[in-house]
């Protein structure tokens, strides 16, 4: 079976007032519109045409595996999310243990793990340039940012320089109370400072101190990995790594999961104790992901995970098959497409913003028109070269 869903924008602070009403090319709102969920997460379903959600449209039609491995998202960032990071399957089950033990609503602003499963994450720039922090930089490259703010930077640089490898106890030094005074002067000292080198990150600083003055989470960033992804680049974040986005309009996928530790950026619930039991120290590039070409017309992002695989479609003209292995969330993105289930004949006309989710019984999708859809599946932990073939028609 083929239905198309929808949903509505989530309005949190930090999300665009215009990319997503672009992208469908409509009239803003003039509020933030930060997320589109699709998938049947408990916390925001989609919806069907009848109006119905998308996890009890799946009860009506038996369903028989639960809820789907996966969510899928439109994002759209006008500042920066929270630096964050997200647990492992054995951290995110003994916290949600530990809460639900200790009675904490699952709804509590003071929550943590609203859930026992891990949140690994992959994102793929819509708009020209998508921007974030992502993972620890090397520390060389760190030492010689820091010492480019000058003396202002002085206790920073001298942890820095006893640092040999992990980069966890300067990022917990960092958000500790003992650590502010030096804080506020580091964040003080991006203002005046100047760096060929590190200008963008330098930008970045001041642009994250005037939204959020004095926050600690402005040196996290310092000490991270600023990425600037090209329209159809992907970013992956699996277990422990930090990250935040800070600009622009993507897709993302991830395992079906709302667990987030925070560090900083935020007015939400931020634990640092538990942040930096989660997080990965070690210093490293960031996870970019570029797209593989697996058949005439599709793409996939191969990432390290089995809760999901994520292709892209691009159809000009001809068609192009998808085969269908497990149930599947098809998104336009660009351009005027066409989907029919293989077994049903059922169609769903895409626009950029439009969705359809597609039952495991077809075998397969075609695609027509002339534009971009991302279909997204479950993934399997042997899926190298992958569940989806595709053939020119």
């Amino acid at each position: 079976m083929l239905v198309p869903i929808s949903n509505d924008p989530r309005d949190y602070s930090w999300g665009s007032t215009t990319l997503l009403a672009a992208l469908e090319s409509r009239t803003p709102s003039g509020r933030p519109e930060a997320e589109v969920w699709f998938g049947d997460h408990p916390a925001d379903p989609s919806k069907t045409p009848e109006g119905r959600t998308l996890d009890a449209w799946l009860v009506e039609h038996g369903a028989k595996r639960g809820r789907l491995p996966f969510l899928m998202k439109l994002l759209a960032a006008a500042s920066p999310l929270s630096i964050q990071a997200h647990p492992s399957k054995t951290q995110a089950e003994a916290g949600f243990a530990r809460e639900e033990a200790a009675g904490i609503p699952r709804d509590a602003a003071e929550r943590t793990y609203r859930d026992d499963n891990h949140k690994p994450e992959l994102i793929v720039a819509l708009s020209d340039e998508f921007h974030a922090v992502a993972g620890l930089r090397d520390l060389d490259a760190t030492r010689r940012l820091v010492r480019s703010l000058g003396p202002g930077a002085a206790p920073l640089a001298d942890r820095l320089e006893r640092t040999d490898a992990s980069l966890g106890g300067v990022v917990e030094w960092v958000l500790s109370r003992e650590a502010r005074p030096a804080v506020r002067d580091v964040i003080r000292a991006t203002a005046t400072s100047s760096s060929e080198e590190f200008a963008a990150e330098l930008a970045v600083a001041r642009s994250m101190d005037a939204q959020f003055p004095g926050d600690p989470g402005i040196v996290v960033a310092l000490l991270m990995n600023l990425v600037t992804l090209r329209r159809g680049e992907g970013l992956f974040v699996p277990a422990g790594v930090l990250h935040a986005y800070l600009s622009g309009l993507g897709v993302e996928i991830m395992a079906a999961s709302d667990n987030v530790v925070r560090g900083g950026l935020t007015p939400k619930h931020i634990d640092v104790d538990e942040l930096m039991t989660v997080v990965d120290p070690a210093p490293g590039r960031p996870p970019i992901v570029a797209p593989r070409p697996v058949a005439p017309g599709i793409e996939r992002f191969e990432v390290p995970v089995g809760d999901f695989v994520l292709d892209r479609v691009q159809v000009e003209r001809a068609g192009v098959r998808v085969r269908v292995t497990g149930p599947t969330i098809a998104l336009a993105t660009a351009g005027d497409v066409t989907v029919e289930g293989g077994r049903s004949g059922e169609r769903a006309h895409l626009r950029p913003g439009a969705a359809a989710f597609v039952t495991d019984d077809e075998d397969g999708l075609l695609v027509t028109g002339d534009g971009e859809l991302f279909v997204a599946a479950p993934g399997r932990p042997d899926d190298v070269d992958g569940a989806h073939d595709g053939l020119l028609i």
